[in-house]
């Protein structure tokens, strides 16, 4: 194994942490906002991914111009499932917990046979993208711009983020309901408001996600598990409701798996970010970079 293909391998594997990044902190944000776990998520990314094909097969709108829509698209859907089915899950007054926790989970699976039932089990894909089967050399590496400009998105994507929590007037509603959602009501803020607004948020960033990865990744219905568990571990390693953290964490988990897959056979190669993982919660069971 040469220097060369390590760098190759660990370079892919960046850019495709900085797309796991993105798909988890959606759902950092949701659980920090509120102590709720959204196992949708990933079904969230399949909508995502086929609403991006369909745009392309209709109206033969390249993904790249169908992520803005995508992510608008999913903004309306996530707060729409925070008014119509969290919104009353949260405000159950026996075994809250399991019925947020049954309600979400049983979202997916709705959404998961509908997707089956109208779209059937088919994998399908984008066939000719602007950037599909595209690579790009630097300094000898090779880098496919699929993966490369999904990377800068999501770095921009994650930068807007920050702006927008720590210097704009709803950034700061959102941390202050983060941090007592009671209390925000006696000075005006309409807690309901702001989760359906964070909801959204969440969703938007996974829209934006799937509409990048439909350029390079088969859609099919249960495209989002796999990626929805990578989502969970990463959540879990950056820390439960740190966004920095489960972005950083996306790019720990893409470094590791690339690692991974240049030591052990590539069917394998998920064993190191799960390793990497148990030895976190060992060592530090709150998470790298979480307060909890």
């Amino acid at each position: 194994m040469t220097a060369e293909t390590i760098i190759q391998s660990l370079a892919s594997g960046l850019l495709m942490g900085l797309l796991y990044g993105l798909i988890a902190v959606g759902l950092a944000l949701i659980f920090g906002l509120m102590d709720v776990v959204n196992f949708a998520h990933g079904e969230f990314l399949m909508i995502a991914m086929y609403v991006t094909f369909f745009l392309f097969a209709f109206f033969a709108i390249d993904p790249l111009l169908a992520a803005p829509l995508v992510a608008a698209a999913l903004f309306v859907f996530g707060a729409v499932v925070y008014l119509f089915i969290v919104r009353f899950a949260v405000r159950a007054k026996a075994n809250a917990g399991m019925v947020q926790i049954f309600s979400t989970f049983g979202l997916a699976i709705v959404m998961r046979g509908l997707a089956q039932f109208f779209f059937t089990p088919d994998y399908r894909s984008v066939p000719h993208s602007w950037l599909g089967g595209k690579t790009i050399s630097i300094g000898g590496i090779f880098l496919p711009e699929p993966q490369l400009v999904g990377a800068a998105v999501s770095i921009a994507a994650f930068g807007a983020l920050y702006f927008f929590i720590n210097r704009t007037d709803f950034g700061r509603a959102l941390e202050a309901t983060r941090e007592d959602a009671g209390a925000v009501a006696l000075v005006g803020i309409d807690k309901n408001r702001v989760f359906a607004l964070g909801w959204g948020l969440g969703a938007a960033l996974v829209g934006l996600a799937g509409a990048i990865m439909s350029i390079f990744f088969y859609i099919y219905p249960d495209v989002g598990a796999s990626f929805a568990l990578i989502a969970y571990v990463t959540v879990a390693l950056g820390g439960f409701g740190s966004v920095f953290g489960a972005f950083a964490g996306g790019i720990i988990v893409g470094l590791v798996e690339a690692t991974t897959a240049m030591i052990l056979p590539p069917s394998l190669k998920s064993v190191g970010i799960y390793a990497v993982y148990l030895l976190v919660v060992f060592v530090r069971p709150r998470g790298l970079f979480g307060s909890m």
